[in-house]
């Protein structure tokens, strides 16, 4: 067996140091109901800003925007490229270009994020997205992890909920449940690459780059736990992450958790609520077979 990473000691340390005043709710489920997703931030150069036409796009996200996005005016003349950053830490662009209606899509949008809002709003707890480069040495991995998922899922059990303790109120979303599951994204599909990126973040940053196969946790509101190399990803490491999120949460203050978001186009309140109210009723000790499916690149 490998030596744990520091990142996953780390993890550790924080849940015990801190289990003693948690509420009851599970981290994933503590991160949905209240941390709201950090906004990137669009930077446009002034004269495209300025052009009508792109001014006329910009409009739906200006102030109220149907996606965790902030638009900003470049305050150096000479930056010719609308630039996608980060909103939290200081990382380089994960995007660059010209603003236009195809480019604003698909900075909003691709299949895989539509099918990770659509899994996070039907209850599953954790989403473990897979980039890699669809050989039959990743589809290996894949199994592999997959495997250990649905063996964590049945030993695995989350904590009691008291529904008269005022401090562990669920908010509206769909019911609490334990659900692992796995998705697969090609590093080779165009529509996926912007996601790839928002997914490895500063860490996998350089394995993205050399087209290095690696995967991310997600949950809450489309928060990135960390992403990891799947070399790294063995039993003891899918163990810590896992009791990580699922046990109490600790960290009452969104930034004392460690992750960063990524950029989905969803209004969260809303579809919670909608969520709730069309969600059918979970059955006590009902089991849940984990999924895993890949998401396959559009052909032309």
């Amino acid at each position: 067996m490998r030596p744990r990473s520091p990142a996953l000691i780390t993890l550790a340390f924080v849940a015990l140091a801190a289990s003693a005043v948690a509420c009851t709710i599970p981290v994933f489920r503590y991160a949905l109901d209240r941390w709201p997703a950090d906004a990137f931030r669009l930077v446009v150069p002034a004269a495209m800003a300025k052009q009508p036409d792109i001014a006329k796009m910009l409009v739906p996200l200006i102030g109220n925007p149907p996606a965790n996005i902030k638009i900003e005016t470049a305050k150096d003349a000479s930056v010719k490229d609308a630039q996608l950053l980060f909103g939290t830490f200081d990382a380089p662009p994960i995007w660059s270009g010209a603003v236009n209606a195809e480019s604003l899509q698909k900075l909003l949008e691709s299949p895989a994020r539509t099918e990770l809002i659509k899994r996070i709003l039907t209850g599953e707890s954790v989403i473990w997205v897979f980039a890699d480069n669809g050989t039959p040495e990743d589809k290996t991995e894949f199994d592999r992890i997959s495997k250990r998922l649905r063996y964590l899922q049945q030993v695995v059990a989350l904590p009691p909920q008291d529904p008269n303790d005022p401090d562990s109120q669920l908010g509206a979303g769909p019911p609490l449940k334990l659900e692992l599951t796995a998705v697969r994204v090609s590093m080779k599909d165009e529509a996926e690459k912007l996601f790839c990126a928002m997914l490895a973040g500063t860490k996998c940053a350089e394995a993205l780059a050399k087209g290095e196969p690696f995967a991310a946790p997600v949950f809450g509101r489309g928060r990135v736990l960390g992403s990891f190399p799947l070399k790294d990803l063995d039993d003891a490491a899918l163990e810590d992450i896992t009791m990580f999120l699922t046990g109490r949460c600790s960290c009452r203050v969104k930034n004392q958790s460690p992750g960063w978001d990524v950029l989905l186009k969803v209004d969260w309140d809303s579809a919670l609520e909608k969520a709730q109210a069309e969600a059918p009723a979970v059955k006590k000790n009902s089991a849940v077979k984990p999924e895993a499916v890949r998401i396959e690149p559009k052909t032309k």
